[in-house]
Formats: C-alpha cells, structure tokens, sequence
C-alpha cells in the first residue's frame, strides 16, 4: 500500500531534494556510488558531512538542545530515503551515532560541551576501542588496562579492527580498570585525544588492499582522568548503551538504493 503525503510532509520532501540538487555534488555522488560498506571512505564521508553541517542536518536524531533537528519520525524517513535516492556518500557512525549518545546521556556538561560541537561540525573524528586480539565477540574478556595515576589513566595493551583509527583525531575505548570478580564489573569507558605519546596505529591491509581497520598499541599512554564517562568501573552498563544505537540504525532505504543500481548494471 503506497503511502500518501501530507502537505507539510512532501513540503519537507521538496526542499531536501532541492538542497540535495544543489548542495550534492557528481564527485560526492559518485563516492556514495562506490560505497559498498557500511560508510565511506574519510574524505568523502567527512566533506559531506560538514556541508550537511552546515545546513543543520548533520546530527538529524540528536535532542533539539544540542543540534537535532526535532523532525517527526516520517520526516526522518523521508529525509534518509532522499539521501539514498541521490546516491549521497554515508557517512562514519563513530561520532554522531555512536559516541554522541553516550556523551549525552552519561556525560558531564563539562564534557557535552568539549565534544558534541566538534561531532555535529565534522571538526573532530572519531575511532572505536572495543576488540582485542583475544576479546571480539566476548568482550567483556577485554585486557587493555587502564591505572589511575593522579589526574590521568596510564593505559597499557592493544585494540584491533579499529576503523579509520588513521584519520581519528580523538577515541573512545573500554579499557579494564579492575579484576576480580564478574569480568563486566571492572571495565571502564574513556574518551581522549589521539595522537598520544606511546600511542602507535599499524595499518591492517585486506586482501583487497584497503586500509580500513587498524591495530593500535598502548605502551604507558596517559589520557586525562576527565575523560571518564560515568562510573569508573561500570563501563560495562556505558558500552551496552552504545552498542544499542550501532545496532540500531535503520539501513532500509540505502539497501533500496544498492539495490537500484545493481538491478541498472545487470540491465
């Protein structure tokens, strides 16, 4: 059964295209075109995500108070259809989809205020310390430790697969902060700045020869304290909150748009 529009909503419809039509351009088209992951390569996701900044439309699903757009569930619709429509490149979920809601829902003011600006602009890029060598699907065996000296964390170990740690400027990371007892209790969630002394990303090329994934090495890297998000220790609560937005995005209308080109090239 086909939908049908209100006034206000094919209103809405109309200008995304009209801004698609001036704003998207054939070089970012054919980057979404190329796209065959999950997001783009840096450059192009980056560029279009500052222009869609620029508009306000960067950050589309975050609260109204720190840059979302306040949009009715149907505008959002109609807005990642369009965006799939026009081939437009899609971008990394590292920053705004990922981190930013925990930022908003677990961090400090201080800390809203240091990073969610950077995100919703595309000034500041972020990667994912999650997996190890020995803890992918079971994470919460995770191994990178983290020692609070004074007002800094004095991290030690490894992170693997982590994307496009070679353009991040800035990373979140589960790292242990205690042993002992259930392996969820004693993980903690912090965020800082990168490059770091005795911070060291070794590229992961695939067999394709892309580089795309990474293994970053800590070797006594001291991040500031203030970076902790929540309770030290109850990271374990922080990362199942993330994990529920970087398995929740709706892929729909990108699948459409796949779709639609693979049916043109078999033609």
């Amino acid at each position: 059964m086909a939908w049908t529009l209100s006034a206000a909503e094919t209103a809405f419809r109309d200008e995304v295209r009209d801004f698609l039509a001036r704003e998207l351009t054939p070089e970012l088209r054919a980057a979404g075109r190329r796209c065959s992951g999950i997001f783009t390569d840096y450059a192009d996701g980056n560029r279009w995500h500052r222009v869609l900044a620029q508009r306000g439309w960067s950050v589309p699903h975050w609260p109204v108070e720190h840059g979302g757009t306040g949009w009715t569930p149907m505008q959002h619709y109609l807005f990642a259809s369009e965006l799939a429509a026009a081939d437009a490149p899609p971008r990394a979920p590292m920053g705004p989809g990922m981190v930013a809601p925990v930022i908003i829902a677990f961090g400090t003011e201080a800390q809203k205020q240091a990073w969610l600006p950077g995100i919703r602009s595309g000034e500041d890029y972020w990667c994912q310390g999650y997996s190890e060598p020995q803890s992918g699907s079971d994470l919460a065996s995770l191994q990178c430790k983290a020692v609070r000296d004074g007002d800094d964390y004095v991290i030690n170990g490894t992170k693997i697969w982590t994307t496009h740690a070679q353009y991040a400027n800035r990373m979140f990371c589960l790292v242990r902060t205690a042993s002992g007892g259930k392996a969820q209790q004693g993980i903690s969630f912090l965020c800082f700045d990168i490059p770091q002394a005795g911070l060291t990303i070794r590229p992961i090329i695939s067999i394709s020869g892309d580089h795309e994934l990474n293994q970053v090495f800590f070797d006594d890297v001291r991040v500031p304290a203030s970076g902790l998000i929540g309770e030290e220790n109850q990271g374990w609560t922080v990362a199942k909150y993330l994990l529920q937005h970087e398995r929740g995005g709706a892929w729909a209308p990108m699948l459409r748009a796949r779709l639609r080109r693979l049916r043109a090239a078999a033609d």
